[in-house]
């Protein structure tokens, strides 16, 4: 759910922050007070459309803020690991900002993501639905992920399996169509590579050559340098005076002291230890620094075969390990393209095996959805009976792609039908006119998916446009009805559904120093009563309207007990 939405510099909307509840939220108010323009903000910070034109006037940027809860299974997460971010006690921040200058900076987490990420994620976490908005629920394509969460218990399975089969099918489809190239590009390709590998080849190169030859290198070119320093460390302990030399005559008093008191005897051991220990090292250091030669023509070996070894580099890759991993890579495909033959057979039949798994696969999807496709019609009739059209006709139609196609959802295309009104033929639901039929339409849908989808709360934004009386009661019940099981936001005029809220949030604005701001309060029962009351009369209220406005809550109170 949404739990706290900061905005700031945003239309008319100088600073506010409101903290939001489960259930049903209504926002009622005045025509131009903002409420509106609060969904607006929603909807920019969940990857709507921006325009410099939301920037409050005088202002350098608008911000926006939403602080969202999310269940430890939601898709968010998932999708926030991958990128790198953490979403600690099921708490996810998302913030937008739009500049002046048209740029819009996204975060999540406190994170930057792009436009596109906060969309994807935006989509899982809030829905907005208003009049004239362009819906999911409309989008035909979407009508089959919409049917399949209605069969989700049944389907799972064997849509797992079939989308398992159908990467593997993809896969062996893109080696098809690559081996099946243009003759003359593979012709290419293949005197190319043949190229390439007897290049690295002719090299003769070995496992980590080049960090050998650069250590080799190194000391070569520091021949002086090492010499001196093992010759001056060699002096430095051997011959008279030297620090053997002294190290021995400390011996030689240790062992008189000895004589005198038992208790230094280990330190006669120490000392002696250290003694050989040293001798030993001035031993190997002669060895060293008498072994060591300057070898010019081996330095200039090693500099020509490091050019050697560059020049590979930059056409093959940055180290030597890389350039024999191309080549192994190369060798591979050189050997695909001579048997190229071969090959396209060999896929070619493991191809057509695996397009008749999918027919099987396929067909068992298609039954389920026939089926679930009859019992999602009779959900939707059931609904749209409670919202007092009974005679609507709703079918949803299934049709199989043509060509033998196959996509990662099957070989079904899904689109839901609608007639509103008796002798009318049934038409896509996209096609549906807008008005209070459309609302009570779309409300009848988003009853039987809004808990499938796992969207996190759903905005209604005027959506009982239209409607009044005891259809106005029918939507108030089937909105309360959505909120039992996501967070609902909604924009009303309807004294029937303030009545259902949870949490009834007033906005108003006013003016100050010639600006006008919106402002935003959560009312009171008292003060609830009032608004309602308000709503009821149009104009002004009364004792009578403050009376109805009371039985219509207490009404709303009997109805949420009974669910």
């Amino acid at each position: 759910m949404l739990v706290e939405l900061s905005i700031k510099n945003f239309a008319i909307i100088d600073e506010l922050t409101v903290s939001l509840n489960k259930g049903l939220t209504v926002l009622t108010g005045e025509t131009g007070a903002g409420k509106s323009i609060i969904i607006d903000a929603i909807g920019l910070l969940v990857g709507g459309r921006g325009s410099t034109e939301f920037i409050r006037y005088g202002a350098n940027r608008a911000e926006i803020e939403g602080l969202f809860s999310i269940d430890q299974d939601h898709p968010v997460i998932e999708k926030a690991k991958a990128l790198g971010i953490e979403v600690e006690e099921g708490m996810i921040i998302v913030r937008r900002d739009l500049t002046t200058n048209g740029k819009s900076i996204c975060r999540l987490n406190g994170k930057l993501v792009t436009l596109g990420i906060i969309r994807e994620i935006g989509q899982t976490l809030v829905d907005i639905h208003g009049q004239h908005e362009h819906q999911t629920l409309l989008q035909q394509e979407r009508h089959i992920s919409y049917l399949d969460s209605y069969a989700k218990n049944k389907l799972e399975l064997t849509k797992s399996e079939y989308q398992t089969l159908y990467k593997k099918y993809m896969s062996v489809k893109q080696q098809l169509e690559q081996m099946n190239k243009n003759e003359q590009e593979l012709a290419h390709r293949l005197d190319l590579i043949q190229y390439q590998l007897n290049e690295i080849e002719k090299a003769n190169l070995s496992p980590h050559e080049d960090s050998d030859l650069l250590n080799e290198k190194f000391k070569l070119s520091n021949n002086e340098k090492l010499y001196k320093a093992l010759h001056a460390s060699y002096n430095s302990l051997y011959g008279e005076g030297k620090g053997l030399d002294w190290i021995h005559n400390t011996l030689s008093h240790v062992e008189e002291a000895v004589g005198i008191d038992p208790d230094f005897q280990s330190l006669v051991e120490t000392v002696s230890n250290c003694y050989y220990l040293l001798e030993e090292v001035s031993f190997t250091l002669s060895h060293h620094f008498e072994q060591l030669e300057f070898d010019p023509h081996r330095l200039e070996l090693i500099e020509s075969r490091l050019n050697e070894i560059s020049l590979l580099k930059k056409k093959y890759g940055p180290t030597v390990d890389e350039i024999l991993e191309y080549a192994a890579n190369v060798e591979d495909e050189l050997d695909t393209l001579v048997n190229k033959d071969d090959r396209i057979q060999n896929l070619q039949k493991e191809l057509n095996a695996i397009v008749l798994d999918l027919e099987v696969e396929a067909k068992a999807l298609s039954q389920i959805r026939k089926q679930t496709a009859l019992q999602l019609s009779d959900a939707v009739h059931e609904q749209l009976q409670a919202l007092y059209m009974e005679k609507t006709k709703f079918a949803v139609e299934l049709k199989v792609l043509p060509n033998g196609r196959f996509t990662e959802e099957g070989v079904d295309v899904a689109e839901f039908f609608l007639s509103p009104n008796p002798g009318e033929p049934l038409k896509p639901l996209s096609k549906v006119a807008s008005g209070g039929e459309i609302s009570r339409i779309m409300l009848a849908m988003k009853t039987i998916f809004s808990s499938g989808q796992g969207i996190t709360s759903l905005i209604f934004d005027e959506v009982d446009t239209g409607v009044s009386g005891r259809v106005a009661q029918a939507i108030a019940e089937k909105i309360n009805k959505i909120s039992e099981k996501s967070q609902v936001l909604c924009i009303t005029h309807l004294p029937q559904v303030a009545a259902m809220s949870d949490q009834h949030l007033f906005i108003s604005k006013q003016q100050i120093e010639e600006r006008t701001k919106t402002n935003v309060r959560q009312l009171s029962e008292s003060e609830k009563i009032n608004e309602i009351a308000r709503m009821i009369s149009g104009v002004e209220v009364t004792e009578l309207t403050r009376e109805h406005a009371n039985e219509l809550l207490l009404l709303a109170k009997k109805l949420k007990t009974k669910t």
